[in-house]
């Protein structure tokens, strides 16, 4: 596949699946990731091209002391109030969405990888790109992972697993699907290299 073209690939997975850690296997076997929660962050940084818009729309409550967007009194809101989640996304989804698109138009490798939490509940990624990979796990597991990664009560992370696609809607978007439980790096890293072969051929 020449660079004019590269293969386009979603990569998406629930919370605490491993998600990031298979796109980082991706990036050592030569993809360009494309981050859209990088992406994300950097547009609610101090500065960022969300803030003015984010202060106008929700007041400088929503805005910390540091100048970027306070993550988890948002989160908060948007769990609470739908009409507060939908003028976020308004806000925010046309910014990711450019940017984004800027970063696939420049890259110079054969394969870019858009990591998308949100590929399946958007649905508007399944046109964008060529195959989607999906990292899935037990529910439980999700939940015992990010508890020792983030410090998050247990409930905090069932209410954002609540808000997210179903395992079942995300393997039914899938070209591809890693299991990512019960295994090692070196099983992972196994799989992530079978799925890029078999994309590749």
């Amino acid at each position: 596949m020449s660079c004019s073209t590269p293969l386009r690939i979603g990569l998406t997975g629930g919370i605490g699946s491993g998600k990031s850690t298979v796109s980082a296997m991706l990036a050592a076997l030569g993809a360009t990731i494309v981050d859209t929660d990088a992406i994300a962050r950097q547009l609610t940084l101090a500065g960022g091209a969300a803030i003015e818009p984010l202060r106008l729309a929700f007041g400088d409550a929503l805005i910390g002391a540091d100048g970027a967007l306070d993550r988890a009194r948002m989160r908060e809101l948007v769990f609470s109030d739908p009409v507060a989640k939908r003028r976020l996304e308004t806000i925010l989804h046309p910014l990711i969405g450019a940017e984004t698109e800027r970063q696939a138009r420049d890259a110079t490798t054969p394969t870019v990888v858009f990591d998308v939490p949100l590929l399946v509940e958007s649905g508007r990624w399944r046109e964008r790109v060529d195959k989607v990979l999906v990292v899935d796990c037990l529910e439980s597991t999700q939940v015992e992972r990010v508890v020792a990664r983030s410090g998050w009560a247990a409930d905090a992370v069932r209410a954002v697993i609540a808000q997210q696609a179903t395992r079942t809607a995300r393997r039914a978007a899938a070209d591809a699907v890693i299991f990512n439980d019960g295994i090692d790096l070196t099983e992972l890293e196994r799989q992530v290299r079978s799925v890029w072969q078999q994309w590749h051929r």
